[in-house]
């Protein structure tokens, strides 16, 4: 699936079983809720902490979770998320192509 299918997709599952998309604002605050729960995971899968009786290691569906929000709030903005991808990824070839490769922490 392409960014763009994904972008359809999630547009297509909204106007057929979900009404219609919360506000921006809302689904801002459903995306930084997602992300918290995205980080309770890694924190204990990857990090310190241990996961609680009962809970799961569900890494890949939190990270859909917040991909399923990101792609809401790019549809209800008029963003199209292929065409803004690529022109991060030129914009940071540009910027950093030497400077990761000449850190010396990363050696």
């Amino acid at each position: 699936m392409t960014i763009k299918e994904a972008q359809e997709a999630v547009d297509q599952w909204i106007k057929t079983y979900g009404v219609r998309y919360f506000s921006e604002l809302t689904n801002m605050a459903v995306l930084t809720e997602e992300v918290g729960e995205l980080a309770r995971v890694i924190a204990r899968k990857y990090g310190d902490q241990s996961f609680k009786a009962g809970e799961k290691e569900n890494l890949g569906d939190e990270m859909a979770d917040v991909l399923w929000v990101l792609l809401c709030l790019a549809n209800q903005t008029g963003i199209d998320l292929t065409e803004e991808l690529k022109k991060n990824i030129a914009k940071k070839t540009e910027r950093d192509k030497q400077r990761h490769i000449q850190n010396e922490k990363l050696k």
